[in-house]
């Protein structure tokens, strides 16, 4: 007997179910588009920026895969995922109270630390949510839905401080403090998060786990699978890792390199560990399912790794040097304290509400792209766009000008935190889709964690310095991306 299709849910369903990430990409942007000018306030060199930014990408690859395996196994009479949501909702908004109050660098980046876990919380099981709550005809619409919100919160965010900065509120403040339009702007952020997310707890329902397991999108089309590994994992395989972490650490202390290349090694060695680890432990054990389902991950996401690791080393580059290039490139200052510094740097914020506005604008069309050119070429077509928009920004001589790059870049924003998830909420059984929601984080994470450790030496030693050149980088990452893509099957193919 053939199973059921999930019913189709109405607009205002959908709606409801996604309202929550309105708040979640309010904070995410107050931390994107302030943490750099926070650091550099309390005295942190450009170049060591990075090395301070890594704790975002961190707690994202330690937290997403153990929220979704917990929350694959959670039923409650709240559900399985919206627990997770109220949690992060509460962890978050206290750390958004904190972060702009910070009397010195280590506790600002310790607090950005708790803040990117905190939202970690929330924001995974809400990817999990929509392929549990949609039938795969609509997934891309949720997703999408997802995207719009994304941008609308994150153009209010972004602007913030430069509206503030209009109606009268300071926006200078003695060295080595926040100015009042960054500390208002948190403030208001915390109020927003907490209180969208709520909204979606108390105006959803989910599905139990029997429900889900009797629709006939439980399991993926074969076409996304890959031969499931047996067994655990071979010693010769973590010796290698391992052995790779060990050469690259010892290169980097030959030639007296960057310190924080160490990172790179770090993972290679973190990584043979982690399978050491799991090969000791029995199947049942958290940790041994996890580095299981890690080996075993579906055709589609092994390809789509590809895509989001240069995706996301892009939109690293980004958030990190945005400032400081257009502060520096257009408006003429280095120095944290100016006020010619604090004028380039509002106005990335302007720019980065820009492409988060442009973004959710896109989101209404993706639908509509991908019912004329389906999912893959949709997504290299915006990815492409976005890496026109980064390029052209060192080209472009009138900083007001430079809201026109913003409009590839939200169409690439848009499409990066839609149709991957479509793509990969495809391939996956429905038992398993928090855990699988959480190991794609790896993708993104990955990348980041390969940015913030070579991204500063690489300015040093091959881009002059000029941190507009890590963002035309960033640009040709995202043109490399697109053509990752083409390799991707979707449902609807096979390759």
């Amino acid at each position: 007997m053939s199973r059921p299709a999930k019913p189709t849910l109405s607009f205002w369903q959908i709606w409801n179910m996604c309202f929550g990430f309105l708040g979640i990409q309010f904070g995410f942007a107050l931390q994107n588009a302030n943490a750099s000018r926070i650091f550099e306030t309390l005295g942190a060199p450009m170049d060591a920026v990075p090395g301070l930014w890594i704790a975002a990408p961190l707690t994202g690859l330690l937290v997403q895969p153990i929220i979704g395996y917990l929350s694959d196994r959670t039923w409650t009479r709240w559900g399985r995922r919206r627990p997770y949501f109220m949690i992060g909702a509460v962890l978050t908004t206290l750390a958004l109270l904190v972060m702009p109050n910070s009397p010195t660098l280590w506790i600002a980046a310790g607090t950005l630390w708790v803040l990117d876990a905190s939202i970690n919380v929330s924001m995974e099981p809400f990817r999990a949510f929509v392929g549990d709550k949609l039938a795969p005809r609509q997934r891309p619409t949720g997703y999408a839905m997802q995207s719009f919100f994304i941008g609308v919160g994150a153009i209010v965010a972004s602007f913030l401080p430069f509206i503030l900065a209009h109606f009268g509120v300071a926006n200078t403040a003695p060295a080595g403090e926040m100015p009042p339009t960054v500390r208002y702007a948190f403030y208001f952020g915390a109020v927003v998060l907490l209180a969208s997310i709520a909204w979606t707890v108390f105006s959803t329902r989910e599905y139990s786990p029997a429900e889900l397991a009797s629709f006939d999108d439980a399991e993926p089309p074969a076409v996304h699978q890959s031969a499931p590994l047996a067994g655990p994992p071979p010693l010769l395989q973590i010796g290698a890792w391992i052995a790779l972490g060990l050469a690259l650490a010892a290169a980097i202390a030959w030639r007296d390199g960057d310190k924080m290349l160490y990172v790179l090694a770090g993972l290679c060695m973190g990584y043979g560990l982690l399978l050491g680890v799991a090969r000791m432990l029995p199947g049942p054990h958290m940790l041994a399912t996890i580095v299981g389902d890690l080996r075993s991950m579906p055709r589609t996401m092994r390809r789509l790794a590809w895509v989001q690791f240069f995706s996301w080393f892009a939109l690293f580059a980004m958030w990190i040097y945005t400032t400081a290039a257009v502060a520096g490139t257009h408006f003429g200052s280095t120095d944290p304290a100016s006020a010619a510094y604090n004028e380039g740097a509002n106005w990335v914020g302007v720019l980065f509400g820009a492409y988060n506005g442009f973004a959710a604008l896109a989101a209404l069309l993706i639908p509509l792209m991908v019912r004329w050119m389906g999912l893959r070429l949709s997504h290299l077509v915006n990815l492409w766009l976005g890496g026109l928009g980064l390029i052209s920004l060192m080209l472009i001589d009138d900083p007001k000008w430079l809201l026109l790059s913003m409009v590839g870049v939200g169409f690439a924003w848009a499409s990066i935190l839609s149709l991957p998830y479509a793509l990969l909420s495809d391939s996956v059984p429905a038992a398993k889709m928090g855990v699988y929601m959480g190991l794609f984080n790896f993708f993104i994470v990955i990348p980041q964690l390969v940015a913030a450790s070579a991204l500063g030496f690489m300015l040093r030693l091959w881009l002059g310095g000029d941190p507009m050149h890590v963002l035309a980088l960033g640009g040709a990452s995202l043109l490399v991306a697109g053509l990752c893509v083409l390799r991707v099957p979707s449902h609807q193919e096979v390759v």
